[in-house]
């Protein structure tokens, strides 16, 4: 997987929604319980008790939110010893949650530091151009939808599972959809791993069509061992709803600036 650094696409006014969205997803990330455990890799039990009920109430869970089969347990929060050991408590929900809802709150929910900077990376090189193209107020509707898209997809397709599905990339693969239809000639900085990083400009098209067919792979079930953790099909269904959604937008889209110096797959200019 290539990595993108930076794209040659400047913008023309500042993209507040990107850096809000960057923002509140880091703030809350900070202040889930258990993270400060996570970042120095030593969370205690209670850590991750709590950790799991902040989960458990602000994730998307499909059954929930396709079936509408609100669970009878769940974590507490709480430590308690069994027979099998110390041990997250379960109980009653002491809450009254929304499927709807939380399939927005989850937008704002990370697992890991790893999670949290990769999904901040992708939107901040191409969530700044397509907020750009759109407005601000366009984009966060946009976004909103987005990942909603991409949550009921993966939940239609899984409608019975139980497991919390959390993350921006639903949301964020609708930008990168878009961006691929407004700004397909924009060349990007990535890094691809090859013995060590090596840097090469590219066409947007190449390196997220290539981000895309992998997510679409890997959803089949390609190239991975088991279900794994990472939600492809949200992923394949954020991506592609937010290249329909942009698609009237391209014609009237001004071009990127043809990039000076080293360039991949054409004659390149001199300088740099």
């Amino acid at each position: 997987m290539v990595i993108p650094v930076h794209d040659v696409n400047p913008v023309r006014r500042t993209p507040w929604v990107t850096y809000a969205l960057i923002v509140a997803n880091v703030v809350v990330f900070l202040a889930t319980p258990g993270i400060s455990g996570s970042l120095t890799g030593s969370s205690t039990l209670a850590q991750l008790c709590h950790g799991q009920a902040f989960t458990e109430h602000w994730a998307l869970v499909p059954r929930e939110l396709i079936h509408h089969r609100m669970p009878s347990l769940v974590p507490t929060g709480a430590v308690g010893v069994g027979v099998h050991g110390p041990g997250c408590v379960l109980g009653p929900p002491a809450y009254a949650k929304s499927p709807v809802l939380s399939v927005l709150t989850a937008m704002f929910l990370h697992g890991s530091w790893l999670h949290l900077l990769g999904n901040m990376l992708f939107l901040f090189i191409f969530g700044n151009n397509v907020e750009d193209r759109m407005g601000h107020l366009r984009f966060t509707l946009f976004y909103i939808v987005c990942g909603y898209a991409a949550g009921y997809g993966f939940s239609l397709l899984d409608a019975d599972s139980g497991q919390p599905l959390i993350g921006a990339s639903g949301a964020i693969a609708g930008v990168l959809g878009a961006y691929l239809v407004l700004y397909p000639r924009a060349r990007v900085w990535v890094l691809v791993p090859f013995l060590i990083f090596l840097p090469l400009r590219l066409p947007a098209w190449i390196v997220l069509g290539f981000w895309f067919v992998l997510q679409a792979f890997y959803s089949a079930g390609e190239g991975v061992s088991g279900a794994g953790t990472v939600a492809y099909t949200a992923h394949v269904v954020g991506f592609v709803v937010g290249l329909l959604i942009a698609l009237p937008l391209r014609p009237g889209t001004p071009p990127p600036p043809e990039p000076r110096g080293l360039l991949f797959g054409r004659r390149a200019r001199t300088g740099w």
